[in-house]
């Protein structure tokens, strides 16, 4: 499971990371706002799900057809 992490950087605006439950970062950045960090963190998160996908695309369907 992924998380989107929000981190105040003091003066200089927001990091974001995108971590696995046992906190490896797979996607991290910084932007001014808090806004458009969120939206940069769960774009990053989005962007990760669906490559997952992309990889395995028969995966999902064949576990919904199995139950």
């Amino acid at each position: 499971m992924f998380e989107v992490i929000l981190t105040r950087r003091k003066r200089f605006g927001w990091r974001w990371q995108v971590c696995d439950q046992s906190g490896k970062i797979f996607a991290d950045g910084f932007e001014r706002t808090r806004p458009s960090a969120k939206y940069q963190g769960e774009r990053a998160l989005f962007f990760l799900l669906s490559q997952a996908y992309l990889r395995n695309p028969l995966g999902g369907l064949q576990r919904g057809l199995a139950g």
